[in-house]
């Protein structure tokens, strides 16, 4: 009879922690195994500024002020900003061009909506600095966001030094036209 409990009870509790865990209701405590691995073994206070050293013409939008100070928060970046998005709002990886792409095509407005609130620097800073981002990333041409989701794949990559340039050489540039009968290449 309590063997046949316990495994009632044991058998419950299965079940709440799989309903809790489907639910999409966690805690932050319950966010830490979600996290991508590569995003705890970097810290993001060193990688923005990897970032903007491969890419110095990139606009830092770091003019919001702080709640807490009051003052202009120069550590808080635009890609600050966009790493803690893509990594701790979204949970994506950042080892990723393509995640990366969807990260900016959700500031472009072409993917998921992003949540005012839940934003980077709305709860820290005086002004929510979506709208400041989202005119920036806007104002990127599609070199130069290429060119970002290259340098956050180097920065976040264990071995950038083999990882393929920001910009692409003239070689790569140059695409051939098809060919007739170029599919029959493909085949096994």
């Amino acid at each position: 009879m309590k063997r046949k409990r316990s495994l009632i009870f044991i058998t419950a509790i299965a079940v709440v922690c799989l309903v809790s865990l489907g639910s999409g209701r966690y805690n932050a405590n319950q966010l830490a195994f979600q996290q991508p691995a590569i995003a705890q073994s970097v810290r993001i206070s060193d990688v923005w500024q990897q970032v903007y050293q491969q890419l110095p013409d990139l606009p830092l939008e770091n003019q919001y002020i702080s709640r807490q100070t009051g003052k202009v928060d120069p550590e808080n970046t635009l890609v600050w900003r966009l790493i803690s998005y893509h990594t701790y709002v979204k949970g994506r990886p950042p080892n990723y061009r393509l995640d990366w792409k969807l990260t900016l095509a959700d500031y472009l407005g072409a993917n998921e909506w992003i949540r005012e609130e839940s934003y980077p620097g709305n709860d820290t800073l005086r002004q929510n600095p979506l709208e400041g981002d989202r005119t920036a990333i806007e104002r990127l041409n599609r070199d130069q966001r290429n060119a970002l989701v290259q340098a956050l794949v180097n920065v976040f990559s264990s071995d950038s030094a083999t990882a393929t340039p920001a910009t692409p050489s003239p070689e790569t540039q140059q695409e051939l036209p098809p060919q007739p009968g170029g599919a029959r290449l493909l085949m096994p």
